[in-house]
């Protein structure tokens, strides 16, 4: 997009595996830790259907992701995309559809980290907001450090996180779970896979998050496609063996009725007696680092777009500014941080991931339909995945609950209206 003296460009210091490592703390967030359960509640015995699905979505839409960073290698992701390979209007509403919903997911990792440190702490639900308030600011310090920060600070919160996934896909394929097999009280359908499916996809979104910050990555037409499918197999390996393992260890109806199953896995594996053991110690402090490297990126990602949509007027155009020493958008980070803050001291967890999954959805079904529109492509990507993307965006989008579809169309027609609002007093 297009930059003026006053809001120069970015400064391209993220290497390949810099760019891989961010994509990989985007998805290892608060999603494997949290998703899995309701999407059991959903799909029963047909998790693994639900999860293969919601791969193959992710793998789509990761594929069109790198064909359109490689033509242009620019902050916004989709936003950017859409604008230009389809017009204004589309990429407006990728990129309201970004902001919008990752915004609210950023307020959920920061929730998930509150409460899980809240438990390794004894705090109550008070405190637990206050240290999500606290992770929210200390990480936009790191990010107003620099990309180079942001990147390795994530590479540090990472590494420990799957080194305790790891040791608990062990321990679910070694060990034998008290309720393994079961799932006889599971009353839903087939058609559960459908909505465990958008469900799961929460846990998935975030593997295109290094194409947001396409300013910043060395030689992106190269670095950026490899970082993406990168990222995005080794996750897949580790999510299915997550979830099969769950399913396997602790059956349908203990999996579904669990708001924390990996915690849930230890204490029934008999490595904790209660919340303050090692073992329950250990995974609840991974899910608390897992938290705070998704948020780290997710915000990096949401600034990145609400920079492009400045340097259009599709937002208030003072979100343009960019720090000339640092060279990070200085004013979109203290604006998403101020969101997220105000939605971490008013809602929950849970009541967001629909929403979120919706907003991103239709978001990656325009990075699929601007990748259809591409006349130069590389031969790992056909215009049969573009489509195939499309078309299950879609579907899984619709086929979350009607509450969350209402609720994000609502906040789509808000934009749109304030957009068209907006180009009719400039005219």
């Amino acid at each position: 997009m297009s930059t003026s003296p006053g809001h120069p460009a970015l400064a391209r210091r993220l290497g390949a595996l810099d760019a891989t490592v961010i994509g990989v703390g985007s998805m290892v967030g608060a999603g494997v830790f949290v998703a899995f359960a309701p999407a059991a509640a959903f799909a029963g015995p047909w998790l693994p259907l639900a999860l293969l699905l919601a791969a193959v979505v992710a793998w789509c839409n990761a594929t069109s992701t790198a064909q359109l960073a490689a033509v242009h290698p620019a902050s916004g992701g989709t936003y950017v995309y859409a604008n230009r390979q389809l017009g204004p209007w589309p990429g407006f509403v990728a990129g309201w559809g970004f902001v919008t919903g990752k915004t609210a997911s950023a307020a959920a990792m920061a929730l998930t980290f509150g409460l899980y440190a809240a438990e390794l702490t004894g705090a109550d639900d008070a405190a637990a907001r206050l240290l999500a308030v606290a992770a929210v600011l200390g990480l936009t310090a790191v990010n107003l450090g620099g990309v180079t920060r942001t990147a390795r600070l994530t590479k540090l919160l990472v590494a420990p996180v799957l080194v305790v996934l790891l040791a608990v896909v062990v321990l679910l394929f070694a060990g034998t779970g008290p309720a393994a097999g079961d799932g006889l009280g599971w009353d839903g359908t087939a058609w559960g896979v459908l909505p465990a499916a958008g469900t799961l996809f929460f846990a998935f979104a975030g593997y295109a998050r290094v194409a947001t910050m396409g300013e910043e990555v060395r030689d992106p037409a190269r670095t950026i496609p490899r970082a993406v499918l990168g990222a995005l197999a080794f996750t897949l390996l580790l999510y299915g063996l997550l979830g099969l393992g769950l399913l396997r260890f602790l059956g349908v109806d203990r999996l579904a009725a669990s708001g924390a199953p990996l915690l849930t896995v230890v204490r029934e594996a008999g490595w904790a007696a209660g919340p303050a053991t090692a073992g329950a110690v250990v995974v609840t402090a991974a899910a608390a680092l897992a938290t705070l490297g998704a948020l780290l990126a997710l915000v990096a990602g949401i600034t990145r777009t609400a920079l492009a949509m400045a340097r259009e007027r599709d937002l208030p155009g003072p979100l343009g500014a960019v720090s000339q020493r640092r060279r990070v958008p200085w004013a979109a980070e203290l604006a998403v941080a101020g969101l997220v803050v105000a939605i971490v001291l008013a809602g929950d967890v849970r009541t967001v991931i629909g929403f979120s999954s919706f907003g991103v959805l239709v978001y990656y079904a325009l990075a699929n339909l601007s990748a259809l529109t591409l006349r130069q492509r590389p031969g790992w990507a056909p215009r049969a995945v573009n489509a195939l993307g499309l078309a299950g965006c879609l579907v899984l989008a619709f086929t979350l609950p009607w509450q969350s579809v209402v609720t994000m169309l609502g906040v789509f027609a808000v934009g749109l209206a304030g957009r068209a609002v907006v180009l009719a007093r400039r005219r």
